[in-house]
């Protein structure tokens, strides 16, 4: 009982310390198999082995909701403390290569996720590449903004120019 009680302790300490929780079906993969999912992911989430109804009375104290339905058979869960979406992605792409693993939903933004959600978050960008992007846009701006202001000061100083030549010629 002790033992059960430290896990359910343990569990839902992972679900609170989480930005997102992924929900898989693992049944016929190898040891080997596991252990290149972890370290495909072990950047931004740790992936454990779960037992079902520890885990559902875990959830309930943390307050994930929605998961219950798919912890039935063999279930692990990457709990994500990094990019949800890079995860997501891993999982995903592991997944194709290795169609024993079934990602069955998950949990994130204070909502259950369906299979299908999980497979939209991995459609998204990664962090990096947004951050990149409002970055390039950023500096477009600020590249357009120095040419508006420039603009003026160069056609005052052609201008400037022009009358004194003129100026000249006449003398």
């Amino acid at each position: 009982m002790a033992q059960k009680d430290a896990s359910v302790a343990e569990l839902t300490k992972h679900f609170e310390d989480s930005t997102a929780v992924l929900l898989t079906e693992y049944r016929g993969l190898t040891v080997a198999q596991l252990k290149e999912l972890r370290n495909s992911i072990r950047q931004d989430a740790e992936y454990a082995v779960v037992k079902n109804t520890l885990t559902k009375i875990a959830a309930s104290n943390a307050g994930v909701t929605g998961l219950d339905d798919d912890l039935k058979g063999p279930s692990a869960i990457a709990f994500v403390h990094g990019d949800p979406v890079a995860v997501a992605k891993s999982m995903r792409n592991f997944a194709k290569a290795n169609p024993l693993l079934v990602i069955k939903g998950g949990f994130f933004d204070g909502a259950s996720l369906t299979a299908e959600e999980v497979n939209k978050l991995a459609d998204l960008e990664s962090r990096e590449v947004l951050l990149a992007k409002l970055a390039g846009a950023m500096k477009a701006s600020l590249f357009g903004a120095a040419y508006l202001f420039n603009a003026p000061l160069a056609q005052a100083v052609r201008t400037v120019d022009a009358l004194r030549e003129k100026q000249e010629s006449a003398a």
